[in-house]
């Protein structure tokens, strides 16, 4: 893959943070730990619960899902080099973190623009809503997302390929992705910076005004049809979710639209912390606590698992009461013996 495109250049080293490794080490760690627990809870709590087998749902198991192999392509590998002296990618490791990153990042955009999409439906059009939301339309959304995301990763992978590295290799950035790249590549880099901005500002535009607009109309609908608390809980709900969105989205334009400069790299890295850690562990709280039907289950299982817990202690004090009073009968009988 390296002699193909004529680089000297067989490995990378990520710089990522040099100051606080340590303590950053630990903060990562928390919220790898908070992502990992929050989108399997989701994952299992949906699965295992037939409420929950409801359009917006599905599509917030597919979210958890990407969520984890989102952030688990970058915080695992970041997480080791904090522990290292070096933290060193081959080349071809490189290319492949950047094309997974690149797929499950695409995938995640879509769909979100899919769940605002399934409340817009809900809301707007509720008599229709299981018919226009049907598993098979699900699925062929999921896998039409699915299909995007790789497509996009495909052709960005395909046209960082071409350029020649030469040297140096230090790549100012706690990943590998495109743009801190392009700076290190010794060939004519305008026909990627295209690329780059014409996938990802029509990912990133098309979403977001998507998300907007639908949005808009949510709040439009209910506002005319709820009352004031009704009104006020769902325009909290929305709030919510435009928050997550915005710093997923705003995140990933500061990165890519950014000029390219070395200073530029040293603010993308704060960036890209929020891109790839900080959105997909607060996800599962945002999207799942502020779904009815979630936190309902939820609760009916944690009674549940409180209810049994307290029998099984019951059951376990009953025992030991009745053992105890067998051996004072016993001790009593071999006394009048």
């Amino acid at each position: 893959m390296a002699g193909g495109n004529h680089s000297s250049v067989t490995k990378f080293v990520l710089l990522g943070f040099t100051d606080l490794q340590e303590l950053l080490f630990v903060i990562f760690l928390l919220i790898y730990i908070t992502m990992l627990v929050g989108s399997l809870g989701v994952i299992v709590l949906i699965r295992t619960n037939s409420q929950l087998h409801v359009p917006m749902c599905f599509f917030l198991r597919h979210l958890s899902f990407l969520d984890i192999c989102y952030s688990s392509s970058i915080t695992l590998k970041l997480m080791s080099g904090l522990l290292a002296e070096r933290n060193v990618l081959s080349f071809n490791g490189c290319i492949t973190q950047l094309f997974f990153f690149a797929v499950f990042g695409t995938r995640e955009a879509i769909l979100l623009i899919l769940m605002v999409y399934d409340r817009y439906v809900a809301i707007r059009e509720p008599l229709r809503y299981l018919a226009a939301m049907s598993h098979g339309v699900r699925v062929q959304l999921v896998v039409g997302s699915y299909a995007a995301g790789s497509l996009n990763a495909l052709v960005r992978t395909s046209a960082l390929l071409r350029l020649s590295f030469c040297g140096p290799n230090l790549v100012n950035n706690f990943y590998c992705e495109i743009p801190p790249l392009l700076l290190l590549s010794c060939s004519n880099t305008q026909l990627n910076e295209m690329v780059m901005a014409a996938c990802v500002g029509f990912i990133i535009t098309t979403s977001v005004l998507a998300i907007v607009v639908s949005y808009a109309c949510i709040l439009l609908t209910i506002w005319s049809i709820c009352s004031a608390e009704g009104r006020h809980k769902a325009f909290s709900t929305c709030t919510s979710h435009l928050v997550a969105v915005a710093l997923f989205y705003g995140s990933a334009a500061f990165l890519y639209f950014h000029p390219f400069s070395r200073r530029a790299e040293d603010q993308g890295k704060t960036a890209s912390v929020f891109y790839t850690m900080v959105t997909p562990m607060l996800n599962p709280f945002i999207y799942s606590l502020r779904n009815k039907e979630v936190r309902s289950t939820l609760r009916r299982a944690t009674n549940k698992l409180l209810s049994c817990k307290y029998s099984h202690r019951s059951r376990s004090n009953q025992a030991e009461a009745d053992i105890t009073c067998h051996s004072g009968v016993s001790r009593r009988n071999k006394a009048d013996t």
